[in-house]
């Protein structure tokens, strides 16, 4: 059991709170989807190009992890969180610059600051949910913060999605005939949409910034490291636990997953036909998915399943829908892609208590690790849209016209995704088990 300076506190108000933060770092992330194709018009970007939108929000994770562990060890959770909640909203303070002067990487700048803040928020919330209570209920936990997680996904990429890719076809068909004046005065108009919805998320991430410094979260600390016969801690480094560093590379690959089923959607309707208004709910798909396993997973784990168990059949479910997406057309692969979201859904709950486990004092330095993980997001998405550039080139090259070689590009290269599943289940059934003491 979790020991907190209090025992046996009541914990529904902190995991509310707790879900309340994951809501509002779920609605930040997953407006990616609506960014993406919005950032490749305004900015008339090639589709490898379009996917950094992903990369400059997943890698700031790679950056900040380490210090940002080293900052909530010297403020705590709660101010830990407030600050990431802050700097979030100065991030989306920088898309008004941004849009004033279409600039791409002032874009990319802004999106890399909100993500600092969201490993600030991630660093202090998810150990911080896993040893509130029993590690073995800890992914049914997770899958509550996931449930409001992907609530606020589902919510940002349709409100973002009207907000942003509303006429967006209509303005490309235009594109294609003005004058350089005429394109470029569209192209603003375009980019100034994102000013009004940028500066209420940044009020409002402001606010509650303020807020959750008063907010009742009771401290916890993980379950000290087992001490052997002579009073020394049978561990004393972060190497000696192999089952970490595999957990740290499950979850990499996993979040490259994710991002790709939730951010490549939308994208990839349109290039299978589908027109703006059409794809920009896709995105829903995904999150809507993963909100029903999660509501699963919350009636399943423990009592039913455990949370190796629920790895497992996670990771064949992804090598399945895969195989599916790859070799079915239109809308029906678009609906495996969205199938994505079940295979998704109880990796990240299963991941973290199966990696945290037995690790003590060394947690939070492991969940700094875990947090960098996420940058599993900024690197295997860009190479599945510079698979989809390459592909794309070769077919037009043997003759085949742009929007079909297009459509055939995109669907082909999300084989990228079954070396993903592959690991995930490696992990699930041996490597969650390596270096960890047997009873």
């Amino acid at each position: 059991m979790s020991q907190t300076s209090t025992n046996k506190t009541n914990t529904l108000i902190p995991i509310l709170i707790i879900a309340g933060l994951f809501f509002i770092f779920g609605f930040v992330t997953w407006i990616n989807g609506a960014l993406i194709p919005f950032m490749k018009t305004i900015n008339e970007l090639t589709d490898a190009q379009s996917y950094l939108v992903a990369s400059a929000s997943y890698i700031s994770f790679v950056v900040m992890a380490l210090p940002a562990s080293a900052i909530i060890n010297k403020i705590g959770y709660r101010k830990g969180m407030s600050l990431g909640l802050i700097i979030m909203a100065i991030g989306a303070l920088v898309f008004i610059p941004a849009a004033e002067a279409r600039t791409y990487w002032v874009f990319l700048t802004g999106i890399f600051i909100q993500g600092i803040g969201m490993t600030l928020l991630q660093t202090a919330s998810n150990p911080y949910i896993t040893i509130l209570g029993p590690m073995e209920s800890a992914a049914k936990r997770i899958a509550i913060m996931g449930i409001a997680n992907k609530v606020a996904g589902a919510l940002g990429s349709l409100i973002f999605g009207a907000i942003l890719l509303s006429g967006i076809d209509g303005i490309k068909d235009k594109l294609s005939v003005v004058s350089i004046e005429e394109k470029e005065i569209l192209l603003n108009t375009m980019a100034d949409s994102v000013v009004t919805p940028y500066i209420v998320m940044a009020a409002v991430l402001f606010v509650l910034g303020l807020l959750i410094r008063r907010a009742p979260l009771p401290h916890v600390e993980a379950e000290p490291i087992e001490e052997t016969k002579d009073g020394e801690t049978a561990k004393t480094s972060i190497f000696q636990f192999p089952h970490l560093w595999l957990g740290v590379l499950t979850l990499f690959v996993y979040v490259g997953a994710e991002v790709i089923a939730g951010d490549t959607i939308i994208a990839y309707g349109i290039s299978l036909g589908f027109s703006g208004d059409e794809a920009k709910v896709f995105t829903a798909y995904t999150l809507m998915a993963m909100v029903a396993t999660y509501a699963l997973g919350v009636f399943l784990i423990p009592k039913y399943i455990n949370q190796a168990l629920a790895l497992k059949v996670s990771a064949v479910l992804g090598i399945v829908f895969t195989f599916c997406i790859v070799f079915t057309t239109g809308f029906t692969s678009i609906l495996f892609v969205a199938a994505l979201g079940i295979a998704n859904a109880l990796v990240w709950p299963a991941v973290w208590p199966l990696t945290l486990k037995g690790l003590g004092k060394f947690t939070k330095t492991a969940s700094a690790l875990l947090i960098m993980a996420i940058s599993g997001g900024a690197i295997i998405p860009p190479l599945y849209g510079s698979f989809v550039d390459n592909e794309k080139a070769d077919l037009i090259s043997q003759g085949i016209d742009e929007a079909t070689a297009m459509a055939q590009a995109s669907t082909s290269s999300y084989w990228i995704l079954f070396p993903c599943y592959i690991f995930i289940l490696y992990y699930a059934v041996w490597g969650h088990k390596l270096g960890m003491k047997k009873k």
